[in-house]
């Protein structure tokens, strides 16, 4: 029976996925897979049993998720589970930027007690008037899960689309779909009347629109941050924001910073605030545990590469190794089964960054000896026996 903890709620909906082999514990000292829903996951001590995280929708500390490389500890995150939620969000801030609607909303809740409420609305409209999205011009900065959704989303809309993103290949199906893909980001934010970063948080991108592709903004323009505060120069940005350069600023991080710059929407992170996206990524994050527990499949890991296994043949063994990326690895690996008199029928080994994943299929299973020499090899992190 294999042991599951959650640090948090877990949308209910998870939990119908899980094989009768799994059970919920009370403890997180016996658990070994971890489940943790929509919070930052930082300075929890994590068992020595633990093989494996689901994130659903969660943040990991990257000291932490570095400690759980070093000890062979898979961490999986969701990453399309709740793109349509958030693609709707930004929908939405390009609808409350330029619709002046919590505004009207506002002058509603003021004049609510006045007995000429009704003549005083026809009369002030006009002080609320926006302009509609179709025609517009926007920007979406990072096209992945999230950003590809949006773009197509935005077309459908009667939006011209400008895409950046120098890690995904531009294609013929961008230009027929109608998104015209741009490799400046000056340029981009030239043209663009909503500009949306979405774009993971890493030193990468830090500061990644500074003071030069904010003073290139088109005027009268609004940013829309659905990555994090570090993305933005928020000295350029609040200057934009008093010269009203910029005319509108809509962040789903809420920070004191952000909430004294005048004109900014500043939501308390809503992104995946929906019912729909807690349970798909509570369901994802299910499915990438068991299927790693249970098969020795990775996807969509934080620290080690994908690896899909193939189906274990009846009376096989299999056997997982997460170890450091470096030359003679495997050489090792397989020289030890050999020597064991071993025989390897399929062999997978994939590595990213400074990790690796080495899973081998045997004619049967191997015993305890020459698992504890594959253990004794130096860079080893962890190696378990799947059967």
């Amino acid at each position: 029976m294999h042991r599951m903890y959650c640090l948090n709620t877990i949308a209910e909906k998870g939990f119908s996925l899980l094989p009768d082999t799994y059970e919920l514990v009370q403890s997180i000292n016996d658990a070994e897979a971890l489940l943790i829903q929509d919070a930052l996951l930082d300075t929890t001590p994590l068992p020595n049993g633990l093989l494996a995280i689901g994130c659903a929708g969660a943040k990991i500390a990257p000291a932490l998720l570095d400690e759980c490389t070093k000890r062979g500890i898979a961490v999986f995150d969701t990453p399309r589970a709740n793109a349509n939620a958030v693609k709707e969000l930004a929908l939405c801030a390009m609808l409350l930027s330029s619709r002046n609607i919590l505004e009207g909303a506002a002058w509603c809740r003021e004049h609510a007690q006045s007995p000429t409420l009704t003549q005083d609305a026809n009369a002030v409209k006009d002080c609320f008037m926006g302009h509609e999205i179709a025609g517009r011009n926007v920007g979406v900065i990072g096209l992945g899960a999230v950003g590809g959704q949006l773009v197509r989303s935005a077309v459908a809309l009667g939006m011209n689309v400008y895409g950046y993103d120098p890690y995904v290949a531009r294609t013929s199906a961008d230009a027929q779909a109608g998104i015209h893909r741009v490799t400046d980001l000056e340029e981009l934010c030239a043209v663009c009347d909503y500009l949306v970063v979405r774009v993971p948080a890493s030193t990468a991108t830090q500061s990644l629109i500074g003071e030069a592709e904010i003073a290139a903004m088109k005027p009268g323009a609004t940013l829309i941050n659905l990555s994090a505060c570090e993305v933005i120069d928020t000295a350029a940005l609040a200057d934009a924001l008093e010269a009203q350069h910029i005319k509108c600023y809509f962040t789903d991080f809420p920070t004191q910073e952000a909430l004294a710059l005048p004109h900014t929407i500043v939501l308390p992170h809503l992104g995946d605030s929906t019912v729909e996206a807690q349970e798909s990524c509570a369901c994802a994050a299910v499915r990438e545990v068991v299927s790693y527990i249970d098969e020795g499949s990775i996807e969509n890991s934080l620290n080690f590469p994908a690896v899909q296994a193939p189906v274990l043949p009846e009376g096989a063994g299999r056997i997982a190794l997460l170890h450091t990326n470096r030359p003679n690895m495997v050489g090792q690996i397989t020289a030890a089964l050999a020597e064991a008199g071993a025989n390897i029928s399929h062999l997978m080994n994939a590595s990213r960054n400074e990790a690796a994943y080495t899973l081998i299929d045997t004619d049967e299973s191997v015993g305890k000896v020459p698992l504890d020499q594959l253990r004794a090899i130096e860079g080893v992190w962890r190696l378990r026996t799947i059967r």
